[in-house]
C-alpha cells in the first residue's frame, strides 16, 4: 500500500503561475506525483459540479490542493510534500457575501455571471397590507458563524485498484457511499458499475464526510489506478480543518409586525448564506431554511427571499440541522423580543401564534395528516423545567454579579428530504437456512444508530430477536442505491424499505408453514417461533426457514419505499414541501457572570416529538448530542476566520465544550405515532440541535437584560452587551 498526500494552497485566492514537481518525483519511495493535468475529469459535485480535484489555474480558497502524490511510506509523502515548489501570484479575494451580491463584485467562479448560487423566493399574502395592520413592527438584524463539524476521526480512505472485477473499491469513512461512488466515477471517467464503495465504522461525521470524502476518494483512486497499488490517505487534524466545508454563516434580516394582543401580521425576511468558493450544497441547504424561515407560526403574509452567494471563504455544505439553525436563531431570538415589547410573556406569544392541528404553513399547507404536538412540547418542556416559576424570579430585578435567566425556543422541521428531491430508499431481508437474517440498506451508519433501529424493525416483524440479525455495512456493489444519509431521514425511509421486506419475508414464511404443517388461520411471529392465533407453536423460525430453503423456497426479499407526494412551487415557494413534521421546544436555564461575560448553562429540557420511539436510548443520545453541539455553537465555537486564512486549525484554539461545560439535559421524548412512519416512527437526529442557540440566547437575556443577535455569544460580546463589530 502507498500513502497519499496534497500539497496545498498558501494563500485563499491565487494565480498559480508554476508548479516544479521534478524533486519530489526524486524523492526515495515516491511512487507518483500528479496535478490537475494528471486528472481524466477534474470537477465534480452532488448539485452543482463545480468542486474541483485539483486546482490548476488558481486556488479560489484556502483548502484548494494543487499536487497530489504517493509514497511507500506516510514520512516518504510528507517530505516529498515539502519539495514540491509552486509560483503564486497572490490576488484580493472577495470574503463577504454581502459584498460578493453586489452587481459589480468580482467573480468567484469562472463561467459564471455573478456570485449568486441561488436565490429561493416565498410569498404569501401582501407583506405590506400586513405591516400596515400592525400596531408594532419590529427590524432586526442577525449574523451566524462558521462550524466546523469536530467529529473524533479524521477524514480517512483506502483505495485498492482492479478489486473484485470493479476498477477501484474505495474503504473509508464514507458518510454517503452512492454520492461518493457517483463523485469517483465522474473523475475517472467511467461506469458506476465499475466503482465500489464500502463504508468502514465511523468516528463521527454530522453532515461532514460527503463531498469532503468524495474529493480525497477521487485523487486516491487516480494514484491508485496510476501505480496499480492500493493507496491509503488519511486527513491530520489541521488539514481536515483547512480543506473540509463548514456549516453555513449567515446574515438574516427580519422584520415582523403584530397586533397589541400579540397576533402575527406580516413577516419579511431576507436570509444571505456565504457558500464560500463552490455551490456544494447550497441550493439544498438554503431551501431548507426557507422552509423554515418564519418559523412554527400562523403568519397571514409572508415575503422571504434566501440567497446564496460564492466567497473566496471555505465551502459550505451539510451539517447537521441543514440551514435550521441559523433562521431558528434568529426567529425564536425575535418572538422573545416582540414579546417583550408587547408586554407578554415569550410562552403566551407563542401559544398565540403557533401551528395547531390544520393550520397552514408560510407555504401554504394544511397541516392535516398528522399531530400538530407544538403545545404538548412546549408544556412538557416548562413543566421539565419549571419555567413559569424560575422566569417570574428570574426576569425581576438580581443583585450580584452572577445572574441567571432562562429561555425557550421552539420549532418544527420537516420529515426526509422535501421537495428538493426525489426520495426513495431500498433495503434487503435475507434469511438464511438456519434462521439467522442478514440486513442491507443503502442508508450508511453513522454512528447515529441505524443499524439497532433498522435490525428492530425487521427483528419485530419476523418476531425474532436481534442476536439472530447481522446488519452489514453499507456496500454499493450489494445495497440498493437510497440517496445520501442526511435529513434525518433514515429511519423513516430505510425502516419503510425494511419493513416492507421483511413482511414479504413473511408472507412467503406464511404460506409455506400453511401447506408445510397443515396450519390454518392466522400465524402470529414471536419469540424466534411460528405461532397458531389460538397460542399453539406451528414451528421455531429457525426450523421453519431450514425447511423451506430444503423444499426450494426463496427466503430472501427486495423491500423499496418511496416517499409521499409532495410538491413546491420555485417562483412563489407554496405547496406541500414536506409530507409530514417533528415538532420540538427547549429551554436553557443559563447563569452569567456580569463580570467576566462567561456563561455557564445549568440545565436543558428537550422536548420533542418523534412519533414513536423506537429505541428510547437511541433517542435520548441523539437529544443529549445535539443540545451539546448546540451549546458549542450558541457560546464558543469559532473559526478564528480572516479574509480567507483560517486561523483555528486544531481543537486548542477551536473550542467545543468539554464534560465540564455539559448541562443536566432532560431529554423528554413526546410520541404521536405518524400513519406513513415505521411503527409510527419519525425523526430525532437534526431537530435537537437548531433550537439551543435561541433558547440560550434569550435565557441571557433575561439575565442581563442585552439582547444579542451574533452568535457566537462569547465572553467579549455578553461582557460588553452589545457587538462592537457592528460599530464598527
Amino acid at each position: 500500500m502507498l500513502y497519499g498526500k496534497v500539497v496545498r494552497t498558501k494563500y485563499p485566492y491565487a494565480k498559480i503561475k508554476n508548479v516544479d514537481i521534478s524533486k519530489a518525483k526524486k524523492y526515495p519511495g515516491v511512487e507518483a506525483v500528479m496535478t490537475a493535468k494528471d486528472i481524466p475529469n477534474n470537477t465534480f459535485g452532488v448539485i452543482i459540479q463545480n468542486q474541483r480535484v485539483l486546482a490548476e489555474d488558481e486556488a479560489i480558497y484556502i483548502g484548494d490542493g494543487i499536487v497530489m502524490l504517493a509514497a511507500e511510506s506516510k514520512e516518504a509523502a510528507e517530505e516529498a510534500a515539502k519539495l514540491v515548489e509552486i509560483e503564486y501570484e497572490e490576488l484580493k479575494g472577495i470574503h463577504d457575501p454581502l459584498e460578493s451580491r453586489k452587481p459589480d463584485a468580482q467573480l468567484v467562479m469562472e463561467g459564471t455571471d455573478s456570485n449568486q448560487v441561488v436565490h429561493h423566493p416565498l410569498r404569501k399574502g401582501d407583506v405590506e397590507s400586513g405591516f400596515a395592520e400592525a400596531d408594532l413592527i419590529l427590524e432586526r438584524e442577525y449574523s451566524t458563524q462558521y462550524i466546523e463539524h469536530a467529529y473524533l476521526e479524521p477524514e480517512a480512505v483506502t483505495v485498492v485498484p482492479n478489486e473484485r472485477q470493479t476498477l477501484v473499491s474505495v474503504y473509508g469513512s464514507v458518510q454517503n457511499p452512492y454520492a461518493t461512488r457517483d463523485a469517483v466515477a465522474r473523475v475517472l471517467e467511467t461506469d458506476l458499475s465499475q466503482v465500489r464503495i464500502i463504508q468502514d465504522n465511523m468516528g463521527g461525521s454530522f453532515g461532514g464526510k460527503d463531498e469532503n470524502i468524495s474529493s480525497m476518494a477521487a485523487r486516491a483512486a487516480v494514484m491508485a489506478l496510476a501505480t496499480d497499488r492500493p493507496v491509503q490517505m488519511v486527513n491530520s487534524r489541521e488539514e481536515s480543518i483547512i480543506e473540509s466545508y463548514k456549516r453555513h454563516p449567515y446574515n438574516l434580516k427580519y422584520k415582523i409586525g403584530a397586533k397589541e394582543d400579540g397576533r402575527l401580521t406580516a413577516m419579511e425576511i431576507e436570509a444571505v448564506a456565504d457558500s464560500g468558493a463552490y455551490a456544494c450544497q447550497t441550493p439544498f441547504v438554503t431551501w431548507r431554511s426557507v422552509v423554515q424561515a418564519t418559523g412554527p407560526y400562523e403568519v397571514p403574509n409572508v415575503k422571504t427571499d434566501t440567497y446564496g452567494f460564492y466567497t473566496h471563504n471555505p465551502y459550505t455544505g451539510a451539517m447537521r440541522g441543514y440551514g435550521s439553525p441559523p433562521t431558528c436563531f434568529a426567529q425564536e431570538s425575535l418572538m422573545d423580543e416582540l414579546a417583550a415589547e408587547l408586554g407578554m410573556k415569550p410562552d403566551e406569544l407563542r401559544e398565540k401564534n403557533m401551528y395547531r392541528q390544520n393550520s397552514h404553513t408560510a407555504s401554504g399547507q394544511k397541516l392535516d395528516n398528522h399531530t400538530v404536538s407544538l403545545q404538548e412540547v412546549l408544556d412538557k418542556a416548562k413543566k421539565s423545567i419549571n419555567f413559569d416559576e424560575k422566569y417570574e424570579k428570574y426576569s425581576k430585578e438580581q443583585s450580584g454579579e452572577k445572574k441567571r435567566g432562562i429561555g425557550l425556543a421552539i420549532s418544527y422541521r420537516g420529515v426526509s428530504l422535501g421537495a428538493e428531491a426525489i426520495d426513495t430508499t431500498g433495503g434487503i431481508v435475507a434469511v438464511q437456512k438456519d434462521g439467522s437474517i442478514i440486513l442491507y440498506c443503502g442508508l450508511a451508519e453513522n454512528g447515529q444508530g441505524l443499524r439497532t433501529v433498522f435490525s428492530q424493525v425487521v427483528g419485530e416483524e419476523l418476531g425474532v430477536n436481534l442476536d439472530r440479525i447481522t446488519y452489514m455495512e453499507a456496500d454499493t456493489s450489494v445495497a440498493p442505491e437510497s440517496g445520501s444519509t442526511v435529513a434525518s431521514r433514515s429511519t423513516f425511509m430505510g425502516g419503510n424499505a425494511l419493513k416492507k421486506a421483511a413482511r414479504n419475508v413473511k408472507d412467503t414464511m406464511i404460506e409455506f408453514a400453511k401447506e408445510e404443517y397443515g396450519v390454518e388461520g392466522n400465524i402470529i411471529f414471536k419469540d424466534n417461533a411460528l405461532y397458531t392465533e389460538k397460542g399453539k407453536k406451528v414451528e421455531d423460525f429457525a426450523k421453519v426457514a431450514s425447511d423451506a430453503f430444503h423444499s426450494g423456497v426463496f427466503l430472501s426479499s427486495y423491500g423499496w419505499y418511496k416517499a409521499p407526494k409532495i410538491s413546491w412551487d420555485e417562483e412563489t415557494g407554496q405547496g406541500r414541501p414536506y409530507f409530514t413534521y417533528v415538532y420540538g421546544c427547549q429551554i436553557a436555564e443559563v447563569e452569567v457572570d456580569t463580570g467576566t461575560g462567561q456563561v455557564k448553562v445549568l440545565n436543558m429540557a428537550a422536548a420533542h416529538d418523534v412519533g414513536k420511539a423506537i429505541n428510547p436510548a437511541n433517542v435520548r443520545g441523539q437529544i443529549y448530542g445535539g443540545v451539546v453541539m448546540a451549546v458549542g455553537q450558541a457560546l464558543m465555537e469559532d473559526l478564528g476566520f480572516s479574509d480567507g486564512f483560517i486561523n483555528h486549525t486544531n481543537f486548542d484554539e477551536y473550542l467545543i465544550p468539554t464534560v465540564k461545560d455539559i448541562p443536566d439535559i432532560d431529554a423528554i421524548i413526546v410520541e404521536n405515532p405518524d400513519p406513513a412512519g415505521p411503527y409510527g416512527a419519525k425523526s430525532i437526529g437534526e431537530p435537537t440541535v437548531e433550537l439551543g442557540g435561541a433558547a440560550i440566547n434569550n435565557a441571557i437575556a433575561v439575565a442581563t437584560g442585552d439582547r444579542h443577535y451574533d452568535l457566537p455569544l462569547n465572553l467579549e460580546k455578553v461582557l460588553i452587551g452589545r457587538d462592537l463589530s457592528r460599530e464598527g
